[in-house]
């Protein structure tokens, strides 16, 4: 396995992996083979407003000054032909506040094609809403150019590199599993609790971020 990059101090790099529901967190939690030194998941809680706080916070702890950050967990897909268990590599978040480009996204999506076979790995704009989208509304946001929206990805990632004291470049990233989508379409979030094949996708690409978080910490040339 390849050395960890190092921050300045000479300490691995830490890598934050922010989600929002007790059953995401509990997919993450394995590590193994290849995972950082430091890997830390952080349960957010649902909704914008509780990502923006719960990652500001975990930044402000010791060590974390020059943390990569990956947001991830469920989300709803856009557009038609969209499947439960496909995964969305946000090559940026959009919300309110504006757009973060993410980094290392054509590298995400191949990690995330070895780790998940089978499963379709889509690239787009991931955009973030205060509600979970119905309807018409999934139209009109996917007529802005999105892919997909979730309720926390733009919000972590807008923190992270926004954020007081926020490092420049720091690398920020958003998978996200669709859990919902226009033919497939959820009565409710709880259902995901229900043994839907999302959750092990989440579990099986854990490697996919290891890989990403090491290639995205090396040194640009």
């Amino acid at each position: 396995m390849a050395a960890l990059p190092e921050r300045p101090g000479g300490e691995p790099a830490p890598l934050l992996v922010a989600c929002a529901l007790r059953i995401e967190r509990a997919a993450l939690r394995g590590t193994g083979r290849g995972a950082p030194e430091q890997y830390a998941v952080l349960r957010t809680g649902m909704g914008p407003r509780a990502a923006q706080r719960a990652v500001h916070r975990a930044l402000e702890r010791p060590g974390m000054d020059r943390a990569a950050v990956l947001a991830t967990g469920f989300c709803a897909g856009l557009v038609p032909g969209m499947h439960p268990g496909d995964l969305v590599v946000a090559e940026e978040t959009r919300d309110p506040h504006g757009s973060v480009a993410c980094t290392g996204t054509a590298l995400l999506a191949d990690a995330l094609a070895r780790a998940a076979p089978g499963r379709t790995v889509h690239l787009g704009a991931l955009t973030g809403s205060d509600h979970v989208v119905r309807g018409q509304e999934r139209a009109r946001l996917r007529a802005t150019g999105a892919v997909a929206v979730d309720m926390e990805s733009a919000a972590t990632l807008w923190t992270a590199t926004r954020g007081g004291g926020a490092p420049a470049g720091r690398p920020v990233a958003a998978v996200r599993v669709i859990v919902d989508a226009p033919e497939h379409e959820l009565v409710r979030i709880g259902t995901v609790r229900g043994g839907i094949s999302a959750f092990r996708v989440l579990r099986a690409v854990l490697p996919a971020f290891y890989e990403w978080h090491r290639s995205s910490l090396l040194p640009r040339r």
